[in-house]
């Protein structure tokens, strides 16, 4: 992800693989030419993303379990499971750094 604006990285939060994440309102983005440019609007940051980061976000529109977009994710590319539970989850741990999504526990 990449951030146009602050150089201050900030501490990525604790994400589960249980965990239920969402895009957060405070925000509009775009797909261009297979990318996301995403507006925080409380802050007037944009970042992007890039084109399986833009999936990812397209997949967090709605309410998913981080387990489940890792499930799709490994079936729609060639990747294991682990790599990609753990690159999902830094990604989402930055995300969840700059406010653009929501981390909820699992509905049981």
């Amino acid at each position: 992800m990449s951030k146009q604006g602050s150089s201050q990285i900030a501490l990525e939060k604790e994400i589960m693989p249980s965990s239920i994440v969402v895009a957060t309102r405070e925000q509009i983005y775009c797909n261009l030419n297979g990318e996301a440019v995403i507006l925080n609007l409380s802050n007037g940051m944009y970042y992007g993303l890039d084109a399986i980061g833009a999936h990812i976000w397209s997949l967090i529109q709605e309410p998913k379990a981080v387990s489940d977009i890792v499930e799709t994710l490994t079936v729609e590319y060639e990747v294991e499971r682990d790599r990609c539970q753990r690159d999902l989850l830094s990604l989402l741990g930055k995300l969840a750094a700059e406010n653009l999504i929501s981390i909820e526990p699992q509905q049981v």
